[in-house]
């Protein structure tokens, strides 16, 4: 080796050593100008040396190019979800099921803080990190490997002597302390300030560019090991947290093995007390048995680990002065009221704003403005009100609220109808509230996937006249754009390139974007699937709608509305004008129907099939995909660790086919089935 580079390899080593001193043991040694000083040597050497670059330099955190989309990942081993005590009372319940399963007390459990963030699996590849995905449904997640690998807490390379393959889970956050810069950044950019640090975490994770996510200042705890491949002999999950933070990895160190229930309690109590006292918001405690054998014996059902649970905290309460009420109007035109609220600290964030659901609960409630009301955040995300204080309102004659009788926003009368909890504008998309709101919707991921056009670009359009209706869209020009601050040909193309991509989305989809009443995703996949094109919607019959298995009433008469309006004519005439794809294309030899009328559950693992993967597959051949098993369940496809839906249908007689038989099925159709 050259002298070049055993500095190289010298540098890396010294910052490497840095960040673990840091992020992990929280112990820095060198101060933040020597690091400093180090990584601008380590730049300067490798820009004067581009041949020896490797992807896993810390200089290489940032620099990958923005990703188009984030493709699926299925994990090595499902990624469960953990079942939840409310109360000490479920803890001992939860304990004693433990007790019963093993025959007698656990070795002792492990008590870890629950981190509000996003739940990540890592996997390295000889000690490199070689991918990072999503939790998702738990089997398959999506690929943020070149976002993670932004985040200056988790590792490229680990330390020691790690094992040939190690997926570890873990939990990444933002820190309150980065929460809060960063909202006061976005304010004074005029920019969106998100509502708390696990949504600016899960958003930042997602950004299609990592130079922005790198700006993020996310962390990371690690706290599971997935799969391991040429791993150590290790016995308990307590050696297994002190494996990994000895590899580098962040592991929490507020985690604590403990012996008995009484002081996982003790534990839990404590830890109530002093949730805020952390650079992150938590929201319960993870309560693990530490033997691994016993975590084998107790084993997993078809959701959850029996050896684990989640004790939840409670929610938070506060009270505060209940200044005004306003209201919002949505996509559809409900009209929502919210309280305005003097700031109040409650469930480690400041509230300001907080939900009152509908006029009908306002005045159940008897919530009126100028109360002292209390505040709830329940689950430590969504601000309530939960009601008045009336004492404090000592003699004070404070007037009930109504609905207005106009929308604040275009001035057009707010009616309920007869039968319905909520009131609505009739502005329809005059109503400039419920049209930013419906554009969003339109845009928004589960629609037609337009990234670029959140909350501040569809204002910014709105203002300037650009749109006023979703097929404006389709109709942008880049010289319109680029007249605005900020925007330069690079923002604009990728924009306009999002737009022209959204133009071909299946017509599900774009259903699901036009935001018909009743009709979710669900609906939209069975309507797109039985009226394969708009033209065919909008001549399908009341009897034709209520044909389709599973569409009721309620759902025919709102498909029925929302087709025959007038202004729906007008825009999907406009959306095909602009090139937007208004039809799925024509199976080749046709529509195949060949599973119509059977009703299928996946569950377990499947080897050549994601559950997502096949759930489309029988979709697509006419079969209904249910997630629980009854007495119509045609049969129950049945992988591996199939758990209690295996034992729901043997105890129904429902017939289990397995993964085999189920290619059998979609090749061949139903005849396959037993008997």
């Amino acid at each position: 080796m050259g002298e070049v580079e055993q500095e190289l390899e010298e540098l890396r080593a010294k910052i490497r050593d840095a960040a673990y001193r840091y992020y992990v043991l929280d112990d820095p040694d060198v101060s933040d100008i020597e690091y400093d000083e180090l990584f601008r040597r380590l730049e300067q050497i490798e820009a004067e040396n581009p041949d020896l670059v490797t992807v896993d330099s810390p200089t290489q955190r940032i620099g990958a190019a923005p990703s188009e989309a984030f493709a699926p990942v299925t994990h090595r081993q499902p990624m469960f979800s953990l079942d939840n005590a409310d109360s000490v009372e479920d803890l001992e319940a939860w304990e004693q099921r433990v007790v019963r399963g093993l025959g007698g007390e656990p070795s002792g459990f492990v008590c870890e803080l629950k981190i509000d963030g996003l739940a990540v699996s890592l996997t390295y590849e000889d000690g490199r990190l070689q991918q990072a995905a999503t939790r998702g449904s738990g089997i398959v997640g999506e690929d943020i490997t070149h976002n993670v690998r932004v985040i200056e807490a988790v590792p490229l390379v680990l330390r020691g002597d790690p094992p040939r393959i190690l997926e570890v889970r873990g939990e990444i956050y933002m820190p309150i302390s980065a929460f809060d810069k960063l909202n006061e950044r976005q304010r004074d950019e005029g920019g969106p300030v998100f509502v708390n640090p696990r949504n600016a975490a899960a958003g930042s994770v997602r950004q299609k560019n990592p130079a922005i996510t790198a700006t993020r200042r996310l962390a990371i705890w690690t706290y599971q090991v997935g799969a391991v491949e040429a791993g150590p002999a290790i016995d308990s999950h307590w050696a297994t947290l002190e494996w990994l933070r000895d590899m580098g990895l962040p592991v929490n160190p507020a985690s604590q093995r403990v012996e008995t229930r009484q002081q996982v309690e003790e534990f839990v109590g404590g830890a109530v007390e002093s949730r805020h006292a952390y650079d992150y918001q938590t929201d319960g405690v993870v309560v693990k048995v530490d033997g691994l054998a016993e975590q084998d014996t107790l084993g997993f059902t078809a959701r959850s680990p029996r050896w684990a649970v989640a004790f939840k905290f409670p929610a938070e309460e506060r009270n505060t002065k209940l200044k005004k009420i306003k209201i919002n109007i949505g996509r559809t035109g409900a009209a929502t009221p919210y309280a305005v609220l003097e700031p109040v600290f409650v469930g480690g964030a400041t509230v300001t704003y907080a939900t009152l659901h509908n006029e009908g609960e306002v005045h159940r409630k008897d919530i009126r403005p100028g109360d002292v009301v209390t505040v709830r955040r329940a689950g430590d995300v969504i601000p309530e009100v939960v009601g008045p204080v009336i004492s404090a309102r000592k003699g004070k004659k404070l007037r009930r609220w109504n609905m207005p009788k106009k929308c604040p926003f275009c001035g057009n009368p707010i009616v309920q109808l007869e039968g319905e909890a909520v009131a609505r504008c009739t502005g329809g998309f005059e109503c400039p509230s419920r049209l930013r709101e419906y554009l969003f919707h339109f845009a928004s991921r589960g629609g037609m996937d337009i990234e670029g056009l959140g909350y501040q670009t569809v204002d910014l359009l709105m203002t300037n006249g650009l749109i006023a209706d979703p097929a404006d869209i389709f109709t942008l020009e880049a010289d319109e754009l680029l007249v605005f601050d900020g925007w330069g040909e690079v923002s604009v193309n990728n924009l306009l390139s999002e737009i022209n991509e959204a133009r071909d989305r299946p017509l599900a989809r774009l259903l699901t974007a036009l935001g018909i009443p009743l009709v979710g995703t669900t609906v939209a996949r069975t309507l797109a699937r039985n009226f394969p094109s708009m033209d065919r919607l909008a001549l399908a019959s009341d009897e034709e709608l209520a044909a389709v298995e599973g569409f009721g009433p309620e759902i025919v008469r709102s498909v029925r509305m929302w087709a025959d309006d007038p202004e729906t004519k007008k825009l999907i005439k406009k959306l095909g004008a602009a090139g937007v794809l208004l039809a799925d294309p024509e199976p080749e030899g046709g529509l195949d129907d060949s599973l119509a009328g059977v009703t299928l559950v996946i569950t377990g693992t499947l080897e050549g099939f994601s559950r997502e993967a096949a759930k489309a597959a029988a979709e697509a051949r006419g079969a209904k995909v249910t997630g629980s098993v009854s007495r119509k369940t045609s049969a129950l496809v049945a992988g591996s660790n199939a758990g209690t839906k295996l034992v729901k249908a043997q105890e129904l007689d429902v017939p289990v086919i397995d993964e085999a038989a189920f290619v059998r099925l979609l090749a061949e159709g139903p005849g396959v089935l037993p008997k």
